[in-house]
């Protein structure tokens, strides 16, 4: 099975062969001594040393922002900044890209086979989540993980999921995408009680169809999906020809109400970057579990959308911003056949940058030689 990750090309001319190599070596070394922050100012040929950038968080709009104080709510934007204050806050943000913050979701969730069926456990509860750094909120999770982890299966395995409930409030997992029986679809008062504060609800289920679902909370779904629980199940064909080739396999998941806007959990500058070796073939799942329409748009390279909702389709598309709505999944392929660091974001504006420079919905795919 290709390498599973949630991770960044050979130019055709003169022009980059002269600059790319050069700097790319820059990046790469950048990266693994300091971070991107450092990285960037490589590619911008600025000067930078191995350290960690200090960030100047006595000026008070930019401590708003790597405090969480000025983190948008989903119809918000940061506080303005104008001038060459716009300037200095800006870069002070983006050099801190990929900040360090507490918890990281999409972990692996171990399994084992059990009287024939492959068994999970999901442990709901609340937890303290950091979305960027200072910025520490109230969460719903999923085995502490927001978003929850990374559920695997294949295609006409017998599925068994053991949820215990440790949460405040009664709660339920519909699972989202997948043909189940009607009993066990995770609807409170039509398809089963509610899981009570307290209880073990037990879901067995054949897995199909095969492609990129998500399991969520189906009762006070708006507060409990919003504030983190949601995960995504990922279910691997029988046969693994009717999938393109690739050699990473990412994932992409929006959300818009957990302390504003993120993507896997995290909101810009803690965002975590995507990263490839030139020539690898990217598997992104995009997956929307927020209350709004979010374009992901990548810069420089391009998407081959191959499925929806698990589906594949009739005939791949190729695009650049790929429109996710509330609930739906998309999976395409990137070819890393260009190097540098390249901007991935939602391209409502609103969501991803303001005048005190990038947030939200940011982050980037870097490709390396």
């Amino acid at each position: 099975m290709p390498e599973v990750t949630a991770t960044p090309a050979r130019e055709p001319d003169g022009r980059t062969d002269r600059i790319a190599r050069r700097t790319l070596l820059g990046v790469v070394g950048a990266w693994t001594a300091g971070g991107l922050g450092v990285a960037l100012l490589g590619l911008t040929g600025r000067g930078a040393t191995a350290a960690a950038i200090p960030v100047p968080t006595h000026d008070p709009r930019l401590h708003a922002i790597l405090t969480g104080a000025a983190s948008p709510a989903a119809t918000g934007t940061p506080r303005p900044a104008t001038g060459a204050g716009h300037d200095q806050v800006h870069e002070a943000v983006t050099k801190a890209f990929p900040a360090k913050t507490q918890g990281q979701g999409l972990q692996a969730l171990p399994s084992s086979i059990v009287n024939g069926a492959r068994q999970f456990d999901l442990v709901c509860e609340q937890i303290k989540w950091e979305v960027t750094p200072g910025n520490v909120v109230d969460a719903y999770a999923y085995n502490g993980q927001v978003p929850g982890p990374i559920m695997r299966v294949t295609e006409g395995e017998r599925v068994r999921v053991r949820v215990t409930n440790k949460l405040d409030d009664s709660t339920a997992v519909h699972w989202h995408g997948q043909r189940v029986k009607n009993e066990v679809d995770g609807v409170p008062f039509i398809t089963q009680p509610p899981i009570k504060p307290g209880e073990t609800y037990t879901y067995e289920f054949t897995a199909r169809p095969f492609g990129s679902h998500m399991y969520h909370s189906h009762h006070n779904a708006t507060a409990q999906v919003g504030g983190g629980m949601l995960g995504p199940l990922l279910v691997a064909p029988k046969d693994p020809g009717v999938d393109p080739r690739y050699d990473k396999d990412e994932l992409f998941i929006f959300n818009d109400s957990l302390g504003g806007l993120t993507i896997n959990g995290k909101g810009f500058p803690a965002t975590a970057p995507y990263t490839a070796k030139l020539g690898q073939r990217i598997r992104f799942r995009f997956m929307n579990e927020g209350q709004l329409i979010h374009p992901a748009h990548l810069h420089g390279l391009t998407l081959e959308v191959f499925a929806r909702d698990g589906y594949p389709l009739p005939q791949p598309f190729r695009c650049d911003t790929l429109n996710v709505a509330p609930g739906e999944r998309w999976d395409a392929i990137v070819v890393a056949d260009e190097p540098g660091v390249w901007a991935f974001h939602c391209h409502i504006l609103g969501h991803a940058e303001g005048s005190a420079g990038m947030f939200g919905m940011v982050t980037a795919l870097i490709v390396s030689a």
